[in-house]
Parts: C-alpha cells; structure tokens; sequence
C-alpha cells in the first residue's frame, strides 16, 4: 500500500509577515555596515559581488509589493511546496534582473524597499493570488518563500564578509521547515526520520516505515548546516566529517537527494 499522503504544514500568517520584515531589517542593518571595499569583494555566489549580493535581498523582498501591485491572477498554479523546484528556471533572469539594479545607494534601496512591503502587504488578504516568476500563489505562500530568500542571503553575506547578521527565529524556522517538507516532497517515504531541532521533523525516503521506538535510519543536523545542505552550500561528505550532520542506519545518507533548491 502506498504511504498516505501527508498534509501540507501550515504556517502562521501574521508571524511570517512581521519575520519578513524583522530579517529584511536585521539584513538592511549588516548591510548599512559594510565598508566600501566589503561592498565590492566576492560572494558564493558566482560573480556576484557583496554588493549584488545585498541588492538581491531587495528584489527578492520588494517582488512581494510588485506582485500585489499587478492584476489579480485567475487561479493559483503553484503550491507551496512546488517552489522549491522550480528556482532553478529562473537561474539566468535572476542574474539579470539583480544586475540591472541601481545598488549606489543601498541604504535608500533598503528603505524603500522596506516601506513598500508595509504598506502594500497591511492590507492584503492571506488568499490574495501573486503573479510569480513560476506562476501564482498565494500571498501567505509566497511569503513563506521570502523567509527562504532572506536566511540563505544572510547566510551568504555572513559567509562573505564575516558581518554575523542575526537571524530571525521565525524566519529561520520557516525557512528550515519549508526546505526540509521540499526533502520529503522529493524523496516521499517513511524509511528515514530527519531530525532539525527545534524546528522540525520529516520522515522520508521510500522503504521500510518506522511506527515505533527509535527509528533505524536517522539524520540529525541543525537549521544552518540544513539550509546550507538544501541550497547546494555545503556538501554532505564534509558535514559528516565536521560532525556537523549525525546519521544512522543503512539508509540515511541524503547525499543523491540533495541540494532541494538550488
């Protein structure tokens, strides 16, 4: 018999809205502290520099007023869980799009960023439809996306100039559940629990379904080794030789399930 289906998570709406903004700020503020020649020096990210890097976050937040700003879509064609696959088509436009951004002034960038997601998001309905770069959601899930956006980005502006911007609790939460749900979307089973305290817990992989007692295949890891193993940041091999990553059992080895979102 096939594993039932499992019922999509649902999140706190009004808590990921003030998340959004509360890291926005948190980023806004590292940002606001960087040197001229931290502004200028490379990323992970390909040839992106900090400053692109920094300019990005407020295309991927300020999307959220766009969207609400254009016509209403006919019917929702992307769940939630959908998102997390399909990035990987917009790869090339995102790069374009985010050189295209005038970043001289990343301090006005970020305040008008800040005040349009505000204003446009107070009055929008959870249900409202947002036209996409993958098609329409629905605001609530799309915001949920934005939490994604915004921790892996600090991640990378951490990683890139050591600045240690904080993280939201909320929106690290959110986005360590969506990313570790997109896991279990991809490898649908019972066989393996993963296990990301405090935020979350999945079962997946197809075999053998544990009910009770301590489960045979199990892996263990925390919110930012997850994400950085989720989005292609970091590679299994060396977060288990780090002790980074605990598994146990002959099918918990994630390795040719990862990355979920790239």
């Amino acid at each position: 018999m096939p594993p039932a289906k499992k019922r999509a998570r649902s999140y706190d709406s009004a808590r990921t809205r003030a998340a959004v903004l509360a890291q926005f700020r948190n980023v806004r503020d590292g940002v606001a502290a960087l040197t001229p020649e931290q502004l200028d020096g490379p990323t992970r990210l390909g040839a992106w520099t900090v400053r692109e890097l920094a300019a990005h976050v407020t295309m991927a937040v300020g999307a959220v007023a766009r969207y609400l700003d254009e016509p209403e879509p006919a019917k929702q064609e992307v769940a939630l869980l959908d998102w997390p696959s399909a990035t990987a088509t917009a790869a090339a436009r995102i790069d374009e799009d985010t050189r295209a951004i005038d970043a001289a002034d990343l301090p006005g960038l970020y305040e008008r960023t800040a005040a349009g997601y505000e204003e446009r998001v107070a009055g929008a309905a959870d249900g409202r439809l947002v036209p996409t770069r993958f098609g329409a959601m629905t605001l609530a899930d799309f915001l949920v996306t934005r939490t994604v956006e915004l921790v892996v980005h600090t991640d990378d502006l951490n990683a890139a100039t050591g600045a240690d911007i904080p993280y939201d609790r909320q929106a690290l939460a959110a986005c360590t559940r969506l990313l570790a749900d997109a896991l279990a979307a991809k490898a649908p089973g019972g066989a393996v629990e993963l296990r990301i305290p405090p935020f979350a817990v999945v079962q997946c992989v197809e075999g053998p379904r544990h009910t009770r007692g301590t489960p045979p295949n199990v892996v263990e890891t925390d919110p930012l080794t997850w994400i950085r193993l989720a989005t292609g940041r970091a590679e299994w091999a060396a977060e288990r030789e780090a002790a980074r990553v605990g598994a146990s059992g002959e099918r918990a080895d994630l390795e040719a399930l990862l990355p979920v979102l790239s």
